[in-house]
């Protein structure tokens, strides 16, 4: 695995996306045949706001980001690692990338609740907390109907 540095999405990059969202639906409910995703990818691609990281294999990962205003915290509003990049530092150059994007000011993502299956085998929320985020509290539960939590990043 020789991975390129994350890099703005374009619209050729839609099936990159889908692959990793059908890598995690188990965990965050269906995506891939989700119109709403849809638009909210292309939604992010076309704002500028969507980070991809590949190889020569495919997708490594991919961000959706979201940012703040007026005071309000920045977003990440999607992070997903493709299993095979997992624990490799592909999510951190990701979450690098968004903030320097971002700029001044705190992030939040919402992710898995403690008691969620994924918390533990997705390794979301200690890649948060090595990251500097906190939990901040209880978000609404997913449309698979799991736990979520808010953390933050001041």
């Amino acid at each position: 695995m020789n991975p390129a540095p994350p890099r703005p999405a374009t619209s050729s990059d839609i099936a990159a996306f889908l692959a990793l969202a059908a890598e995690v639906e188990h965990w965050f409910g269906p995506m891939v045949a989700e119109p709403g995703f849809h638009a909210a990818l292309r939604s992010h691609i076309a704002e500028g706001a969507a980070l991809l990281v590949e190889d020569a294999d495919g997708p490594l990962g991919g961000i959706l980001l979201g940012p703040g205003g007026e005071g309000a915290p920045h977003h990440v509003h999607w992070l997903v690692v493709a299993a095979r990049a997992r624990g490799t530092g592909v999510g951190r150059e990701l979450m690098a990338e968004a903030l320097r994007r971002f700029g001044p000011g705190s992030v939040e993502v919402v992710t898995f609740g403690a008691d969620h299956p994924g918390a533990g085998e997705s390794g979301a929320r200690a890649f948060y907390r090595r990251l500097g985020f906190v939990p901040a509290g209880a978000a609404e539960p997913g449309p698979e109907g799991g736990s979520r939590q808010v953390f933050r990043r001041e």
